[in-house]
């Protein structure tokens, strides 16, 4: 059975695209089979894996796989067309064996005024009742499809309907944050916001018209997995005093605030799963504290590579530059091993 991973949170900036690629990466390393499904219009994702940088390619793309995107594999529901939903065939990378892209398409967020309003009247609606539950009957397809162990998912920064059904319907969501005042903020405003999808999706999967629709709607099972704190300035390896004050308040908010709350849902472990892998209580639930990438994002992107699996000479540089890199890579590379270890042995705890 595959597990679906939620990389969510409405702040945007805080390198959600970056940690559902170097994630997926790492657990592919790892020999588990991952499809990274680019659910955000704005197709980072999608651009970063397959390196369209022009805009002319990617439009290429579209045009000769016109079906080759999540839009186009929800379309049977949500275009009403006299066809199930089937899995779209996925990309898997080159230079990572068992990684797979779904790509994104632009368009997606046409669908998102017609599951508003369907997760809203679909119990009275009988023409809208397939809309709540498409989404997971097509991810868990895609997920069978590819035998995929992990699917993450890389959403965008938003409140909306479809994020609310994506998150509602994966088995674990991760929080990544920046260390700043407006990430602070939103932990508070998820502390508020998902209480009330919680209960929105018990009450749809109690719906005996969401039970007996083509595409059932799920029970929701959802799991907090931690935060990912990123993009901070490193002295000596450790963060500056400044961002430190930063990510003393986003652990001390998580733990007082927005996990006690979860936990009243069902959407978070006992404190003792999370203290397996070191977190939890006075470690704050932070799954990984990763700083900023600097130049080194640059060489990441333009081969499509994350940092911690670059070769020697993708950096181009030598001697003593050289070995900076290096470093740099290998320390990058204990994080995200440590980051992937703890998410699976989460995981494992369904």
């Amino acid at each position: 059975m595959h597990k679906t991973i939620a990389l969510f949170n409405h702040k945007g900036g805080v390198s959600k695209t970056t940690t559902t690629f170097n994630l997926g990466w790492m657990l592919a390393e790892m020999n588990y089979r991952v499809v990274m499904i680019d659910t955000d219009p704005q197709c980072n994702l999608t651009g970063l894996v397959l390196d369209y940088q022009q805009g002319e390619d990617l439009d290429e793309f579209y045009k000769k796989h016109p079906d080759q995107n999540i839009r186009a594999g929800l379309a049977p529901a949500f275009e009403s067309q006299p066809k199930r939903i089937e899995p779209v065939k996925c990309i898997e990378l080159t230079k990572r064996t068992g990684l797979f892209l779904l790509p994104g398409h632009v368009n997606l967020s046409e669908y998102e005024v017609t599951l508003g309003i369907a997760q809203e009247l679909s119990g009275s609606i009988q023409a809208l009742k397939n809309l709540p539950g498409a989404f997971h009957y097509f991810i868990s397809h895609v997920a069978v499809a590819n035998k995929a162990d992990f699917v993450l998912l890389d959403m965008n920064p938003s409140l909306g309907a479809i994020n609310q059904n994506l998150l509602m319907t994966s088995d674990y969501f991760l929080v990544p944050t920046a260390p700043d005042y407006f990430s602070i903020m939103a932990i508070d405003s998820l502390a508020a916001i998902l209480p009330k999808w919680i209960e929105w999706a018990k009450k749809a999967h109690a719906m005996e018209t969401l039970q007996s629709a083509a595409y059932p709607f799920p029970e929701p099972n959802l799991k907090f997995l931690g935060t990912v704190i990123q993009k901070y300035r490193p002295r000596k390896g450790k963060a500056t005093e400044g961002f430190q004050s930063w990510i003393d308040d986003i652990n001390e908010r998580v733990t007082e605030k927005l996990v006690p709350i979860l936990r009243n849902y069902g959407a978070a472990f006992e404190e003792s799963v999370y203290k397996q892998v070191g977190t939890g209580g006075n470690q704050a639930y932070c799954l990984a504290q990763i700083p900023d990438f600097n130049t080194l994002i640059a060489t990441s992107q333009t081969h499509q590579t994350p940092i911690f699996a670059l070769e020697d000479d993708m950096f181009g540089h030598t001697g003593t530059v050289l070995e900076q890199d290096k470093v740099k890579r290998d320390e990058f590379r204990k994080i995200f091993k440590r980051l992937a270890k703890r998410v699976t042995v989460l995981a494992k705890n369904a």
